[in-house]
């Protein structure tokens, strides 16, 4: 990681192999790239490619930031407040503050995205635990005393888990 100051404010830069990986049992993962405190607030980044048709998030909100997703490669389905629609490579998605929503790769997909919440919220220690969760070293009930510092309210996931379960 390399930040340049040019007088008005540091550059981040990070190259490909500084982003720490956090790997997901379904073959995926996530590049983490950027969190508020390297951004002096203003975003957090991550990058996420997930298996074919793997969850990527249940249901929940941002209360203070807004959230976009640009596909990179694969298809994707969104669940924005009770809506299902499905988005491909080269689509973006934007979801303002308090919007429920969930994502996760289309089924017969993968899919790579890149995330990007602004304003940023520290949430780097957030995708760890998901990793821990994901692979079993870790209760989802875990991060619940910790929605607040993450900004991620979590949601009742029934009717997502109905859409994706077919």
């Amino acid at each position: 990681m390399i930040r340049h100051t040019d007088g008005t404010g540091d550059a981040l830069i990070v190259q490909p192999e500084e982003a720490e990986h956090v790997p997901l049992p379904h073959g995926g993962g996530f590049r983490l790239l950027a969190d508020a405190s390297g951004t002096a607030g203003a975003l957090g980044a991550n990058r996420l490619t997930l298996g074919e048709g793997a969850d990527g998030a249940r249901p929940h909100y941002h209360a203070l930031s807004s959230e976009l997703f640009y596909v990179l490669d694969g298809t994707m389905e969104f669940f924005l407040d009770g809506e299902v629609t499905t988005v491909g490579q080269g689509g973006l998605v934007v979801v303002p503050p308090g919007m429920p929503h969930a994502f996760g790769a289309a089924p017969g997909s993968t899919a790579d995205l890149m995330a990007v919440l602004t304003p940023g919220v520290d949430r780097f220690g957030y995708f760890r635990a998901l990793g821990r969760i994901q692979h079993g070293l870790d209760s989802f009930d875990s991060l619940l005393s910790e929605q607040d510092r993450y900004d991620v309210h979590f949601l009742d996931a029934s009717a997502w888990r109905s859409v994706r379960s077919g």
